[in-house]
């Protein structure tokens, strides 16, 4: 069993990465998005990606929807790895919002 505070070299199956994150500002105002990702989806050179979807938090009258893949894992150092997402939101009221960033950190450093 691996928790969040133990270092772990190579990949750690089955894990996934919260995040919380502003969008960008768009007609004046942002939305918080509150993130768990899906559990790993391996891609070529043995790295692997995580997907996320969900809903922004609701501000300014409505709400955003999102589906998004994450980049390859990025080690940190201390057998941790992150990912970076970009993605835009739907649209909602004549706009829609980016959300870029890295996810907090898991164990494993692949």
């Amino acid at each position: 069993m691996v928790g969040k505070d133990d270092f772990v070299q190579g990949f750690v199956p089955n894990h996934n990465h919260g995040s919380v994150d502003y969008t960008s500002v768009n007609s004046g105002h942002v939305h918080l998005c509150l993130d768990v990702t899906s559990p790993p989806v391996m891609i070529k050179d043995d790295n692997h990606v995580h997907y996320t979807e969900g809903y922004v938090v609701f501000e300014d009258g409505h709400t955003h929807y999102y589906q998004a893949y994450s980049g390859p894992a990025i080690p940190v150092g201390n057998g941790m790895h992150v990912h970076y997402y970009d993605f835009y939101t739907t649209e909602a009221n004549g706009h829609r919002h980016q959300v870029k960033g890295v996810d907090q950190p898991a164990p494993g450093n692949k």
